[in-house]
């Protein structure tokens, strides 16, 4: 799947190339700062994800945030996604590497869902441009939201 992937990227690559070089080098250039920008943020998670896990052991994880912790573990995982502010691009690799080491997959679908959707370090933002009403119900509306998305997750995992 991946060789496809990156095929398909090479040939339309090769084909925005052919049809405008200096287009297609501004483009790059672009891809690159940005690349840039967001390599610092990706590399200190990893880091503090694998020092995490090197400290933590997998049974320590399953107990905190496992499919066994139950609601205390998604209310958890929720309230650090919800105070965590960390881009996408950056929770879902992070994501991967705590469902490897022991986290439940309703866990990480409530971390991953309020880390995307609420935001309690933004809020001073969201309320001076959208008042200060409904960045708090938006939030809390997004808060709720997250536990619906780990209820369905784990209908789904456990095939009922």
């Amino acid at each position: 799947m991946n060789a496809a992937l990156y095929g398909v990227t090479a040939l339309l690559m090769a084909i925005s190339w052919y049809r405008d070089r200096e287009k297609t080098k501004k483009a790059l250039k672009k891809a690159w700062k940005a690349f840039e920008n967001i390599l610092p943020e990706f590399l200190v998670v990893i880091l503090m994800v694998g020092i995490l896990m090197a400290v933590i052991d997998p049974e320590m994880i399953s107990k905190i945030i496992g499919a066994d912790s139950g609601m205390y573990g998604v209310v958890l995982a929720a309230v650090v996604g919800a105070v965590t502010l960390i881009t996408g691009f950056v929770a879902f690799p992070m994501a991967a590497m705590l469902l490897k080491g022991g986290a439940g997959y309703m866990q990480i679908g409530a971390f991953v869902s309020t880390l995307m959707m609420v935001g309690v370090v933004t809020l001073p933002v969201e309320i001076k441009y959208f008042g200060k009403k409904l960045a708090i119900y938006r939030n809390l509306l997004a808060f709720l939201f997250s536990f619906i998305v780990a209820y369905i997750i784990g209908l789904e995992v456990t095939g009922i």
